[in-house]
């Protein structure tokens, strides 16, 4: 049987600009880790087991308790909210998503809804959302205040959702203390923030019960996988509606240093979580990586990142209605960014058509849309090597050099969905 390549198969290769983008594969693998889950795809193991093991390398490098190998940081929220929610009690993991009988509201700042608290929700939760968002709309400086937060706590109240950033570890503090005060888990979304390293032990050292990372993303272990990291009895919780569960109850043991004391009063069935199963390649590959991702040199790898940047930003100089910005690694809190700037008056184009002609470009590239309504698309050197400054470049410079074709939404062009014109809109 002839073998398959990607070029047989006459599928577009990008040039990726936009970091750990999910939609264009996430990473690339390093080869100690794709030559581990190699390893991995020749042997059987007991995923408990092998979860144990990796339980107690996560609680190493991140201060918790107890961690496991999720199929990504949406997977993990999904079970970290069914855990807070069932706990070790095998009806309510049985129950799920129907969460009727049992506490099923999580607490979570107005500020923070998104669009990712949907798997939180997917475990049968209701959110239920206080504060006001007035510092995002520039319409105060106040957001949450600890009243809020108490006034909202219920009999349903399962626990509480927090967005991490890194400027909001101060709030987190403020949550943890008021679970702690009211009994009540803290489950933190974290996939982004890595690096720095020390943002491993960061949350949970807050308070937080639960933290999810992502895999796929700055550690570098496969696409699709996560961490789980928190309290021993959620974190088992967790892996329990995860796993597969068809097992014969009196001979079948959750490991003790996952579970230490017998907690478990029944073998539970299939959970929430058993369609997020991850297989022993995902698990070792992402031991690996989290174990690598420690002891590589980050400060090494942003000024190699910062030398790409700065070689586009170079390449771009002189480009008519261009402008760029480099940030750095201690303003983006993660890595270095180049911003490009449109103006989109002098140019007739806005980011958003210039976007869309570099994915039609050949090879197709994609920048961070991230502030593409302010006429900003942000180069995000995660991904990128030196070769691909060239294309880049040459690709920018070939749009943005097209005589002016003014995007319907520029001076004095009329928008098809009103007689609203640019002007009218204060630019």
């Amino acid at each position: 049987m002839k073998g398959h390549t990607l070029d047989s198969l006459g599928i577009r290769t990008w040039i990726n600009a936009a970091g750990y983008l999910t939609r264009l594969g996430g990473n690339e693998l390093p080869e100690e880790v794709s030559s581990a889950m190699r390893e991995a795809t020749g042997v059987f193991v007991d995923i408990a087991e092998l979860q144990a093991i990796a339980a107690g390398i996560i609680a190493r490098h991140t201060g918790a308790e107890s961690g496991i190998v999720t199929a990504g940081a949406t997977a993990a929220l999904t079970l970290g909210a069914a855990a807070c929610m069932a706990g070790l009690d095998p009806a309510r993991m049985d129950a799920l998503p129907h969460a009727a009988n049992m506490p099923s509201e999580f607490i979570m700042m107005r500020a923070h809804r998104s669009s990712y608290d949907h798997a939180i929700r997917a475990a049968g939760a209701k959110i239920i959302d206080v504060g006001v968002n007035d510092q995002a709309l520039n319409a105060g400086i106040r957001r949450t205040d600890t009243w809020e937060i108490e006034s909202a706590i219920s009999e349903k109240t399962a626990g509480f959702a927090f967005m991490a950033t890194p400027h909001n570890l101060r709030e987190l503090e403020v949550w943890a203390r008021l679970g702690q005060k009211h009994g009540l888990p803290v489950l933190v979304d974290a996939a982004p923030w890595l690096p720095p390293v020390e943002n491993l032990r960061l949350f949970c050292d807050a308070g937080a019960s639960l933290v999810a990372f992502s895999g796929g993303k700055a550690i570098r272990g496969p696409q699709a996988s996560g961490i789980l990291c928190g309290q021993k009895e959620l974190v088992a919780s967790a892996l329990l509606q995860q796993l597969d569960m068809n097992v014969v109850a009196d001979n079948w043991r959750l490991p003790e240093t996952l579970l230490p004391g017998g907690n478990l009063t029944a073998i539970p069935r299939h959970g929430i979580g058993r369609g997020f199963k991850v297989s022993k390649e995902t698990i070792f590959g992402l031991i690996v990586a989290l174990e690598r991702f420690v002891a590589r040199d980050h400060e090494g790898e942003f000024a190699e990142m910062e030398g790409i940047l700065r070689a586009i930003a170079d390449g771009l100089a002189g480009v008519r209605g261009l402008k760029t910005e480099l940030r750095s690694a201690s303003t983006t809190y993660r890595r270095p960014a180049l911003e490009l700037h449109f103006d989109e008056i002098s140019l007739g184009l806005a980011a958003i058509d210039v976007a869309r002609q570099l994915g039609q470009s050949s090879p197709p590239i994609q920048l961070t849309e991230r502030l593409i309504a302010e006429n900003i698309l942000i180069v995000d050197p995660a991904c990128l090597r030196r070769q691909h400054v060239s294309p880049i470049v040459s690709a920018i410079r070939e749009i943005l050099n097209q005589p002016a074709n003014h995007s319907p939404f520029s001076q004095g062009q009329n928008n098809k969905q009103g007689d609203l014109k640019w002007e009218k809109l204060g630019n």
